[in-house]
């Protein structure tokens, strides 16, 4: 078992175990500085003699700057709150444009209300339900550098090659599950604390 399984193992989370089917791990990092491409994304699954396969994509799961200073909602830019949201997602097109995981249940947001371009998990309001926190891709070649404007809240992978990898392996899953994907973001501290343990 690996350091985020046993971290979501340790949070009584839910992990999958039949063969690719996905479970997919936002890890927030502890900097707290917006528009960087700091968190990652894990995808690990079973392949079909029980192996287990994991990777690693650079990615958000905070808002970039221009959202947290332009709010589309009154109330505050949301920033996802860490927790396991069971088939949260299903593929479909994000803002109708391409194929991307778009959220289909409830997820509990944080709203960043104070319009400063720091980000803050403390300080907001918890808002519960539909707000299009989808799970996509920055810039549609290369490596995307900086957030900007490609995250009001969504999990966004900064680099197209990696999204399009994910897609493939999400076309697998739904394939066989059919199309509802779980997603659970947890933070940085939980893993280097299971990694601590093991060292």
């Amino acid at each position: 078992m690996n350091t985020i399984q046993e971290a979501l193992q340790k949070k009584g989370y839910k992990i999958f175990l039949r063969p690719f089917e996905l479970n997919i791990v936002g890890v927030r990092s502890d900097s707290t500085k917006p528009n960087a491409f700091d968190d990652a994304i894990y995808v690990f699954y079973l392949d079909k003699e029980g192996k287990l396969i994991q990777h690693k994509f650079p990615a958000t799961t905070d808002p970039g700057t221009y959202w947290l200073q332009n709010p589309m909602n009154p109330q505050g830019t949301a920033i996802l709150k860490q927790g396991q949201y069971i088939g949260s997602h299903a593929m479909g097109l994000h803002r109708g444009k391409y194929m991307a995981l778009v959220q289909q249940r409830p997820v509990t947001v944080i709203r960043d209300y104070d319009r400063n371009a720091v980000l803050d998990f403390n300080n907001g309001r918890e808002d519960k339900g539909l707000f299009g926190i989808n799970i996509h891709r920055a810039s549609e070649t290369g490596t995307t550098k900086t957030v900007d404007h490609y995250s009001a809240g969504c999990q966004v992978f900064a680099s197209i090659t990696d999204f399009v990898q994910f897609l493939s392996l999400c076309e697998r899953h739904k394939g066989l599950y059919g199309n509802s994907f779980t997603y659970t973001l947890i933070d940085e501290r939980a893993i280097n604390r299971e990694a601590k343990k093991n060292s």
